[in-house]
């Protein structure tokens, strides 16, 4: 073990922590506004995978088709958003959680048969475009350019959403209906549709995620299970509807899920649920308090 093995390992749960942000953010910014537990947020996460690799190889080719496909697999995948908000979710706002957890639940199954039917089962892979193949050198360790990508997306993310929910109108009345519905309709406000463009948006982030993920990993039926446990993780670990807190937590599991790898390969598959459990121990109300 030397320096440079380690600082490599720590880049890679850094980045790997972005990804799971972006993830996160949509999960966070759909719990702390419209209150649902949204199972199904890591199969838009796998439909943005799957929607990166058609948008990459079928309509376009070489390095235009990642790009094009990071701009229009989270469009794709927000348009779902809207038609299972719009058809479903609107009506079961009232209900209890247990009635959101098994349409969402059901919504898991009915995305993975239909991954099957159009992508079928085999794994698909994405490649990066020639500016972020490869990597430089730093200080003796290597730096892959798509690391270095993801390390710029994830705090961009994270401050366009804060920009968003903090001095936007419309971010505003997000958070005002989030805290009482009832009231912003009194004042001339839809909610209805509020709550539609919020759940869109986030969406558009785990399509983004998805979109992002797809150039690192194996695009495979699957790949949603484990992303909505470490997003659910996240949430509550950083706080309800917190940005930055899961911001913070998604760089924390991250970079325990990489030092595990490293460190101890053996418990690295159950030491990022040993961190949260800890965390929770220590701030059962989340590293930063809930903001709704």
């Amino acid at each position: 073990m030397n320096s440079a093995a380690l600082a490599s390992q720590l880049l890679i749960g850094l980045s790997r922590g972005m990804l799971y942000f972006v993830v996160a953010a949509g999960l966070t910014l759909v719990f702390g506004v419209l209150r649902v537990i949204n199972f199904a947020h890591g199969s838009l996460y796998m439909l943005g995978a799957f929607f990166s690799f058609t948008f990459a190889t079928v309509l376009a080719q070489g390095q235009a088709g990642f790009w094009l496909a990071l701009l229009l697999a989270p469009l794709a995948v927000a348009l779902i958003s809207l038609l299972i908000e719009r058809g479903l979710l609107r009506f079961i706002y009232q209900r209890e959680h247990l009635m959101q957890m098994l349409l969402t639940y059901s919504l898991v199954l009915i995305f993975g048969d239909l991954v099957k039917l159009i992508w079928g089962s085999q794994y698909q892979s994405l490649s990066l475009p020639g500016i972020l193949s490869g990597s430089f050198t730093l200080g003796g360790v290597a730096i892959p350019w798509y690391n270095l990508f993801l390390l710029v997306m994830g705090p961009l993310v994270a401050l366009g959403l804060w920009l968003f929910l903090d001095r936007t109108r419309l971010g505003k009345i997000c958070r005002a209906t989030a805290t009482d519905r009832e009231m912003v309709d009194i004042l001339g406000v839809n909610s209805t549709w509020v709550f539609a463009a919020v759940f869109a948006l986030g969406g558009w982030l785990a399509g983004l995620g998805g979109a992002l993920m797809a150039p690192v990993v194996n695009i495979s039926l699957g790949m949603d299970a484990n992303i909505i446990i470490y997003a659910f993780l996240i949430v509550v670990v950083g706080g309800l509807g917190n940005i930055w807190g899961a911001l913070i937590s998604s760089l924390i599991i991250g970079v325990g899920e990489a030092m595990g790898a490293l460190f101890m390969p053996d418990w690295a598959i159950v030491l990022p649920y040993v961190i949260t459990g800890i965390l929770l121990i220590l701030r059962p109300s989340g590293l930063l308090k809930s903001v709704w």
